[in-house]
């Protein structure tokens, strides 16, 4: 391309390349459709692949405040040079597909989309504060250095198109996105990112599908999104996360739907507290928590926990309030959610509420047991709660010692042989009918009639129940032990 084939504002540009100046068209006050802000595509392209070069300089394509013409189309090219082209207004998608750049700035452009997919940065891809409206495309891209979407808008019209299209991107620092604002889908699926992840503050909206696609992300540090409002379904299935997975004060919302599944991850913590009540439902089955950090008052009416798993559980509250949630999982009992909670409790030293959990299991267990089994249930809860409440049959014991010794006391039972019978005792005779094994020489002397041999009769039933009982639910306290 000639030089006198330019306009005074390419002119500008192409004599500023060579040795990496800025060219800021704000400065003078035209406005920003004006012939002297407006570049062609074709002759940045020009300058990027064949630009002039001055020895001991290093050549750079830095603007302010341009219209850039056409498309700037980089695909597949190899660009040494540094790209700034910020607070620039695009009239159509650049295409930087498969092409290697050496370090990329559009920051506060507005663009109707943008596409890197495959492309190769050796440093950083900045887009702060940019102005999207339509998709932007960063899949499969592999970025030396960060990834900065912060505090940019993106809008797709089409709400089956994604609106921001990472999976698969391979970031070798952080990918920051806070602030970000983006109607549509954000796809994360595979993408590998060796800082961390953050997205606080941002708003994502898609009520009629996902917002997060980030199956098998894998991340090297932190997952931050403190304050992050969201509206449609997070997608987390097969995550990696060392560090935490940060969602303190945020909005979770997709009624009637799924509003976060994290299921089969490996997570160091997650925190979601402090935040309204998640509308949806949640879903952490068969995941692995080093620590899981969880506000009651966060759950929703669905939780699926099914073989999850964590080592310590915050903040401390009583079993009642942490019961709930394993009740909400389905109608299905299963039992590995309740060992869970009891062993959290125990490492935090709360025995009283790990058996309180345990009593719960037990209730809950009944719920599935056919009729005779439940029955047997009801009788081991009422008499000494499945051994966990020993102290109950205690109680049993001496309600039934008072009844039957006063019974007997009113009226003697006759004795079988008059002159061989001891004296009798209404206490020990009591005791003689409860205890099944242990004899006082009371109960075998004398043959008690009418409603005194009923009431004998009910005495031994019930305690041969409170015996079979108590030997039950200590058996299983102490195989627990």
């Amino acid at each position: 391309m000639e030089i006198n084939e330019l306009t005074p504002a390419e002119r500008r540009v192409w004599q500023a390349f060579a040795t990496g100046a800025e060219v800021d068209f704000r400065e003078r006050g035209e406005p920003e459709g004006a012939p002297e802000r407006t570049l062609r595509a074709g002759v940045l392209r020009t300058l990027l692949l064949d630009g002039p070069r001055e020895p001991g300089e290093i050549a750079a394509l830095k603007v302010r405040g341009a219209r850039v013409t056409g498309q700037l189309d980089l695909r597949y090219a190899t660009i040494d040079s540094v790209l700034h082209l910020t607070h620039c207004h695009f009239e159509n998608v650049p295409d930087f597909v498969g092409a290697q750049l050496r370090y990329v700035s559009l920051r506060d452009s507005e663009l109707p989309g943008l596409s890197v997919t495959r492309a190769r940065i050796d440093g950083s891809l900045r887009l702060t504060r940019c102005r999207f409206e339509g998709p932007v495309r960063i899949d499969g891209a592999q970025i030396a250095g960060a990834l900065f979407i912060d505090r940019a808008e993106i809008t797709v019209a089409d709400a089956a198109q994604p609106a921001l299209q990472l999976n698969q991107v391979s970031v070798d620092d952080d990918l920051c996105a806070h602030h970000l604002r983006a109607r549509g889908r954000i796809r994360l699926d595979g993408a590998t990112v060796a800082g961390s992840l953050d997205l606080e503050d941002s708003e994502l909206s898609n009520p009629d599908g996902n917002v997060i696609d980030a199956e098998a992300l894998e991340v090297g540090a932190n997952v931050l999104w403190r304050r992050l409002s969201t509206r449609g379904r997070i997608d987390l299935r097969g995550a990696r996360i060392p560090g935490r997975l940060d969602l303190l004060y945020s909005r979770l919302s997709n009624p009637g739907g799924t509003a976060m599944r994290a299921s089969s991850c490996v997570i160091g913590e997650l925190w979601l507290r402090r935040g309204p009540r998640v509308e949806g439902m949640l879903n952490l089955r068969r995941s692995q928590i080093e620590h899981l950090n969880l506000d009651p008052e966060m759950l929703p009416d669905q939780v699926r926990l099914l073989d999850l798993g964590y080592t310590s559980l915050t903040p401390h509250v009583p079993p009642e309030q942490r019961l709930p949630m394993l009740e909400r999982d389905e109608d299905t009992f299963d039992p590995h959610g309740y060992e869970q909670l009891t062993a959290a409790y125990r490492r935090t030293g709360d025995d009283h509420a790990a058996r309180l959990v345990q009593l719960a299991k037990q209730r809950r267990h009944r719920t599935t047991l056919p009729r005779y089994g439940r029955l047997w249930g009801h009788v081991q809860d009422a008499t000494v709660g499945y051994g966990f409440r020993p102290m109950r049959a205690l109680g049993w014991l001496l309600s039934l010692l008072a009844v039957g010794s006063v019974a007997f006391a009113l009226h003697h039972p006759p004795a079988l042989k008059a002159d061989e019978a001891p004296r009798f005792d209404p206490v020990f005779y009591t005791l003689d009918l409860l205890l099944p094994v242990i004899s006082f020489g009371q109960e075998p002397a004398f043959a008690p009639e009418g409603w005194q041999q009923a009431l004998a009769y009910a005495l031994i039933l019930v305690g041969w129940i409170l015996a079979t009982t108590v030997i039950a639910g200590v058996t299983r306290t102490v195989s627990r032990q």
